[in-house]
């Protein structure tokens, strides 16, 4: 059986993880050259190392403990995906807060959880007083298209911290 709830601190553990199955195959991804977007192979396994979990356990954490907003499916009691958004609003006019995290284990995907659980973060935005997502996201094709299927366009503006962070992700945004 599949249920919803905000997470809070003391329950984000590597513990909570142990059913999370974060793998994903890319074979090609979206690359912006010369001012154009265009498909490129680029084939990888994206997984978590241990440091990996440790660092994603201690961002649930801050952006919870900053008034931020941490929304989990759970099948059975075990945790199927998450999505995260921090408190901040930024971006002058355009108002962004920040998806800062959307991810599905791999044996729940494209069952309506994600779509479930970025629905959960607009709303919880929106009432924020934002205007809009912002969306920082993997290039991957798979990736990409689910965040089209949402509404999600090109950001007007760049987090450049993003930017320098992950200089292959994609920047996006979503109107609330």
């Amino acid at each position: 059986m599949l249920k919803y709830r905000t997470l809070c601190a003391e329950e984000i553990c590597r513990e909570l993880f142990k059913d999370f199955i974060r793998h994903q195959m890319v074979t090609k991804c979206w690359r912006k050259e010369n001012g154009k977007w265009i498909i490129k192979d680029a084939p990888f396994i994206d997984d978590w190392t241990e440091k990996d979990y440790q660092i994603l356990i201690f961002g649930l954490k801050n952006t919870i403990i900053s008034n931020g907003f941490v929304y989990a499916a759970f099948y059975d009691g075990k945790l199927k995906g998450f999505v995260s958004v921090e408190p901040e609003i930024f971006g002058g006019e355009q108002r962004y807060c920040d998806l800062s995290g959307i991810h599905v284990s791999e044996d729940m995907r494209n069952k309506g959880i994600g779509k479930t659980l970025f629905l959960a973060a607009k709303e919880w935005a929106k009432q924020k007083g934002a205007k809009k997502l912002y969306i920082s996201a993997h290039s991957a094709v798979e990736s990409q298209a689910f965040y089209k299927s949402m509404g999600c366009v090109e950001a007007e503006v760049y987090n450049q911290k993003h930017v320098e962070d992950e200089p292959y992700d994609c920047q996006l945004e979503c109107s609330l």
